[in-house]
């Protein structure tokens, strides 16, 4: 049996290179850049973003070289346009001016028009990291979008990444997931019993005008709707490319582990919505440094006990595919160092201004992190 294949999609912010304000140079960042990566690099909502997406691959060491290459490439196409790219959910400097929306994209012109009240050209960059596991059919995906609800709370604490919004510290470790979660269906996916059931929530979601259309389901974890995967959209972008490579490998082992109780027909653990909103609140406002909810019975834990539950749990997924030891390495380095909130805190505490955070978050971004 072949291995299930990993990609990944990172969303990055443009920051103009003197004042770290957030830049609207995607445009012509993404001409350039589209000379050498091709369809792998793309336009996102607003113009002071870009997107990029790895090939799928079923071997981790592939998935970190390639990430690492079209990091490299984004960053040196920016520079070109006097701006760097960061790896952070939300701007850590506000914006010199009203952001514009990507004027590459009818589509995201379209969402504009009909969710006005959404898209704050002030205050509304939000950057995610979307990983993709395949192949899989359509049954097989919309299975595991069920079984893996209760594991996303403590997948999105291990990567929260924007304690700062626009010149502020929010107090949270992912601010960019209350930000974005004020989108439609932005949020836990609902229990669906199979196929159809997934389908006929998805038309009448758009036929009531509710989305745009099927893209603007922002579940947590989905089917895809352009690629055979399961995708799980429930992290901050992270500079630190071991934590990118460690939620690719847990999100993996976590769905290796579940697909045959999805084969046997097995349901869903029955966790009530309103459970998980608030594990999943939970996660995004104290990352790795607090409480969390326990996956399945909803009881108060320590974040420490909830990763400990979600590597169990995966675990003989990451047996399966060979990651188990690198998961654990990884996981220890990300204790001892601290999520991506913790370490844009730490900087400024040191250094006491928001510009070298952005210069930090820059260098690790572009891999000239040491």
């Amino acid at each position: 049996m072949s291995l299930l294949t990993m990609g990944v999609e990172e969303e990055f912010l443009l920051v103009d290179r003197t004042s770290g304000a957030p830049a609207d140079r995607g445009s012509v960042v993404l001409s350039s850049a589209e000379e050498v990566l091709g369809d792998q690099v793309h336009a996102e909502f607003f113009n002071a973003q870009i997107e990029v997406n790895s090939q799928p691959t079923d071997d981790c060491g592939t998935l970190r070289a390639e990430l690492a290459r079209l990091r490299r490439t984004v960053a040196e196409a920016a520079a070109d346009a006097g701006c760097r790219i960061i790896a952070s959910g939300t701007p850590v400097r506000p914006p010199d001016r009203p952001m514009a929306v990507s004027g590459t994209s009818e589509r995201y012109a379209r969402m504009a028009r009909r969710y006005p009240s959404l898209v704050d050209a002030q205050d509304g960059l939000a950057c995610g990291c979307h990983v993709h596991i395949g192949t899989l059919d359509r049954g097989e995906a919309v299975g595991l979008t069920g079984h893996i609800r209760p594991w996303l709370p403590a997948l999105q604490a291990l990567a929260g990444n924007s304690p700062f919004s626009s010149g502020r510290d929010t107090g949270m470790a992912s601010w960019r997931s209350v930000r974005f979660g004020r989108w439609p269906t932005a949020g836990p996916a609902p229990l669906l019993a199979d196929e159809a059931g997934y389908e006929a929530c998805a038309q009448t979601l758009v036929d009531r005008q509710v989305l745009l259309d099927r893209k603007m389901i922002y579940w947590y974890a989905r089917p895809s709707e352009h690629v055979p995967t399961l995708e799980v959209r429930v992290a901050d972008v992270n500079a630190d490319l071991d934590t990118v490579v460690l939620l690719a490998i847990l999100v993996r082992g976590l769905a290796v582990s579940l697909l045959p109780a999805v084969a046997e027909g097995t349901p869903p653990p029955p966790v009530p919505h309103r459970q998980l909103v608030q594990a999943h609140a939970c996660a995004a406002t104290d990352g790795l440094r607090g409480t969390g909810l326990h996956p399945l019975t909803g009881e108060e834990i320590s974040t420490e006990r909830l990763v400990q539950l979600l590597l169990a749990q995966a675990a003989p997924g990451l047996e399966a595919t060979g990651d188990l030891a690198l998961a654990e390495q990884l996981l220890r380095r990300l204790w001892a160092e601290g999520d991506g909130a913790a370490r844009q805190r730490a900087v400024h505490e040191r250094r006491g201004r928001l510009t070298s955070v952005v210069d930090a978050l820059a260098s690790a971004t572009s891999g000239h992190d040491g």
